[in-house]
């Protein structure tokens, strides 16, 4: 399975609003340097213009040293109310000389909601405005300085509220998504991994299948047949042993070909030089001569091609059921059919043996091996037998 894409975003990124810290520099040092040609120009005297330049100039290494790092840190500490304190204090020697320098709250209360949570940072947000309504009423006592003085306190903090509280969600819901990111990829590679060991564990299940289809079974054979060798020596003479010696050979150049092939997960080596049905032919022909009774093979339908995994699958099973006829039907014939269907593909391999009850058969790894085969193609297996009438073996493959 192929592994899956990374997510945009995860949890611990910071926020597009944390992002933006040196535009948001820029802005400051916009305002600050405006500020500060505005009090240059005015009509002040001479202290008060040095008092409110020392002010702003105390703002800049005060933000640097201080507010800045404050801003970019993840961890809440004193600092930051220190360093909002300070700035108030500053603000409130520039504002109480000049009140133009009111204008630095344009600059001053996006900080507050840097180093402080929603509700706190409203508490300078707050101070702020009402310091500088103060000044501005003092400095112009009449009814309408008073007025002009409440509403600017109004208009800052009311914008304040507004524009920090949609910041607040906002970063909020960034941080519940980056969570909920966080979470979905823990969870994807919790996944990825029982993905990993499913298949691992579907492998192993594969190649014990093939191992015991192929190198098992052949191995078996050869021990049969040298088994005959041995008895024909004494018995038959060195025709018939020079026969089971070739067929043990035979079998052994197969045995050696199909672990070739487990290793390179190739096809079977029966389907290397030919098609299913020839392949079937083979195995066929080769388990009559090894048991010494009749096999027969015929194809009924039209030959049509199939998947490869089919192919495998329906050989696998011939294999099996002529593996079977060998070890325990001792049968004097068997036929094995392989049948076109709409729709479907078959085969049957059918022998006159002793037979068994089905129901009394504790599943050993051949008929348990068909069947989990089958199922994982789609297919179904049906074995029908009975103490001394035979056994047939019926697969069955959609396609």
């Amino acid at each position: 399975m192929a592994e899956p894409a990374p997510l945009s975003a995860a949890a611990g990124q910071p926020n597009a609003w944390e992002l933006g810290t040196l535009r948001w520099d820029v802005f400051y040092a916009i305002v600050f340097v405006a500020i500060l040609l505005v009090i240059e120009a005015g009509r002040l005297t001479a202290p008060s213009r040095v008092a409110a330049t020392i002010a702003l100039a105390a703002m800049v290494p005060w933000y640097v040293a201080v507010g800045r790092p404050q801003m970019r840190s993840t961890q809440a500490s004193w600092k930051g109310p220190a360093y909002l304190a300070g700035l108030i204090a500053l603000f409130a020697v520039a504002q109480s000389q000049d009140t133009n320098a009111w204008s630095l709250a344009f600059a001053i209360c996006p900080q507050c909601f840097y180093v402080l949570p929603f509700r706190r940072a409203m508490i300078p947000v707050v101070i702020l405005n009402v310091l500088g309504a103060l000044f501005l009423a003092y400095r112009n006592p009449h009814l309408d300085g008073v007025v002009a003085a409440l509403g600017i306190a109004a208009f800052g903090i009311g914008f304040s509220y507004a524009y920090g509280g949609f910041v607040d969600k906002i970063i909020g819901q960034s941080a519940e998504r980056a969570q909920l990111i966080s979470q979905l990829q823990e969870t994807r590679a919790e996944l990825a991994a029982a993905n990993r060991e499913s298949g691992t564990l579907a492998e192993r299940q594969r190649l014990a299948g093939e191992i015991h289809d192929t190198l098992a079974q052949g191995f078996s054979s050869i021990i049969v047949l040298l088994q005959a060798a041995e008895a024909g020596l004494a018995d038959a003479g060195p025709a018939s042993a020079r026969r089971q010696l070739e067929l043990a050979a035979q079998t052994a150049r197969e045995n050696l070909a199909d672990a070739r092939r487990l290793i390179g997960a190739l096809s079977p080596a029966e389907l290397a030089s030919g098609n299913l049905p020839s392949a079937l032919r083979r195995v066929t022909e080769r388990a009559g001569s090894e048991i010494g009774i009749g096999a027969s093979f015929r194809v009924s339908g039209t030959l049509r091609p199939l998947s490869a995994a089919f192919d495998v699958v329906l050989l696998r099973v011939g294999q099996e059921a002529l593996a079977n006829v060998r070890k325990h039907a001792a049968a004097r014939a068997v036929q094995v059919l392989l049948r076109y269907e709409p729709g479907a593909v078959s085969l049957e391999v059918t022998d006159d043996g002793r037979g068994f009850d089905p129901a009394e058969v504790n599943g050993g790894y051949g008929l348990r091996g068909m069947r989990e085969r089958l199922s994982q193609a789609g297919g179904r297996v049906e074995v029908r037998s009975a103490p001394g009438t035979g056994t047939r073996v019926r697969a069955e493959v959609p396609a």
